[in-house]
């Protein structure tokens, strides 16, 4: 059964969704989230999965790399879940592009080039915001592009990692 439970930071309530063994959705206010996150019921006690998330989110906002990860199991396409598992990839404190994402599909299924539209749109469907870092991508010239829940996340998470340089574009 899923439920949730609710993770105060800086910048905004975070509901956490999960199925006792790992997660399945963490939602920064204003961000969309699936049917089944908002029909959820409130965990009474929260499961050792949302406790270790709550304790990655407190490590993680204090302003430090966590040195695990909780189980996650977002719920999404084939494709969805490469470019997600790419995303896991992404160094705390570093960008890279929807460009540079679409490449390195496009090497590892052996083929000449895939869209950074659709690696874009496979980022914007991500169930678990911060922890799966969709904040890390930009768009090709260091453009901030969008983030679900709003730019003003994106920004606060880059600086927060020390990955928001001067060059970068905010539109």
């Amino acid at each position: 059964m899923l439920c949730f439970s609710e993770y105060s930071s800086p910048i905004g309530k975070i509901t956490i969704a999960s199925d006792g063994k790992a997660i399945s959705e963490l939602k920064l206010s204003g961000q969309s989230a699936s049917e089944n996150f908002f029909s959820a019921p409130v965990c009474k006690n929260d499961p050792p999965v949302i406790a270790d998330t709550k304790r990655w989110l407190d490590i993680y906002f204090s302003g430090k790399k966590p040195d695990f990860l909780p189980e996650l199991s977002p719920c999404g396409t084939l494709f969805q879940t490469e470019v997600w598992n790419l995303l896991l990839q992404i160094p705390y404190g570093e960008t890279t592009t929807y460009g540079a994402l679409a490449a390195e599909i496009a090497k590892r299924r052996g083929k000449s080039r895939m869209s950074a539209r659709a690696v874009g749109s496979a980022v914007g469907h991500n169930p678990i915001s911060i922890i799966i870092p969709c904040h890390r991508v930009i768009g090709a010239n260091g453009n901030l592009t969008g983030y679900n829940g709003g730019i003003n996340y994106k920004i606060y998470l880059l600086e927060l990692e020390g990955a928001c340089p001067s060059e970068i574009f905010v539109p």
